[in-house]
């Protein structure tokens, strides 16, 4: 198949691209390489894809229409994963256009395009930031979650919304991801993991928020890519059996599926500490601080569905992943 993945010079989008290609799909990457964290850390992940055969990049930006709709135009993508977005839940406090321009004009930049060519199945990615005050644990996809508390996990829950429109009205097979704290090799430098292990390595103290009390679905990136491509191959149908006077959130009538997709294993934060301390070989100084706004106290997905219509099973400890992306940022900057 031919299949489009967005953000392909970003961290889940370098592992599914490679992924694909190495079952012999045809990967078209598009990403607008933006300096929302260093650019040289995407064009290194990029420089991984681009000499592969089967692969070919686009550089462009999800809300150029004429670009995005040019884009599907020639390539005719079969299927599409739609990973590039305008991440991060702090940020979001500081530069909320930034996720209204690419999340939601550029979800639908995004819709339009499977519209026109017929796509046969579109995986976009959620966030568990859309569970936000919901406290009911394991966070379920058929539980509501209409309280995000981020304007990130808004924009998520938009993408939802949209997506199931465009379902219903067109007939566009769409499933939509709910990713929690993924990471691994050539993760993001905004993201716990990779910040954590900078801080201690240059022997600076981290920050430690709401006194440690925090606890996180932390998935490894081999895991999550294993569970995108598994859903990419199972295209959704309508459920002849869905009750709009009991609506399940998570499929319908139309084509439309929602998932969780983490490790259904929460880490309370200080033991996610001591597994970069022991990978480190160093003990970290912190500096505790309290909550900060938009954040949630605790992931932890259901994966049940995921596993029961895909098989899905992450199984990398925590410890074995931590070690993994150490030596990887070891290696990538020379300490």
């Amino acid at each position: 198949m031919k299949i489009l993945v967005t953000g392909a010079a970003g961290f889940i989008g370098l592992f599914t691209a490679k992924a694909l290609l190495d079952r012999g799909d045809q990967v078209v990457g598009l990403d607008n390489l933006n300096d929302y964290y260093d650019p040289k850390l995407k064009m290194a992940r990029l420089a991984l894809l681009e000499g592969r055969n089967g692969f070919h990049f686009i550089k462009a930006d999800l809300t150029d229409r004429a670009a995005i709709q040019g884009l599907f135009a020639r390539e005719k993508p079969d299927r599409v994963v739609h990973l590039a977005a305008q991440a991060g839940v702090r940020y979001s406090l500081e530069n909320p256009h930034a996720y209204i321009a690419a999340n939601v004009t550029g979800f639908l930049n995004i819709l339009e395009g499977c519209r026109h060519q017929a796509c046969a199945h579109l995986v976009f990615a959620s966030s568990s930031s859309v569970y936000g005050a919901n406290t009911a644990m394991p966070f379920s996809v058929h539980h509501g979650a209409d309280h995000p508390l981020s304007l990130y996990g808004a924009t998520k829950k938009s993408n939802e919304l949209m997506a199931h429109s465009y379902a219903h009205l067109y007939g566009i097979p769409t499933t939509g991801l709910r990713f929690f704290t993924v990471y691994g090799p050539w993760g993001r430098p905004d993201m716990a993991p990779f910040a954590f292990t900078a801080k201690i390595l240059a022997g600076e103290p981290i920050d430690v928020y709401n006194n440690g009390q925090h606890a996180r679905d932390f998935t490894y990136v081999d895991d999550i890519v294993e569970g995108v491509v598994r859903v990419l191959d199972r295209v959704p149908q309508g459920d002849a059996n869905w009750d709009s006077m009991r609506p399940d959130p998570s499929s319908s009538a139309a084509p439309y599926r929602l998932y969780n997709i983490g490790n259904n294993r929460p880490v309370a934060l200080m033991d996610f500490i001591a597994a970069i301390e022991k990978a480190t070989g160093r003990i970290a100084a912190k500096n505790f601080l309290p909550m900060q706004p938009g954040d949630v106290l605790a992931t932890y997905a259901d994966v049940d569905d995921l596993s029961r219509d895909v098989g899905f099973a992450p199984n990398t400890p925590i410890e074995e992943g931590m070690r993994k992306f150490t030596d990887w940022y070891r290696g990538y900057y020379g300490v």
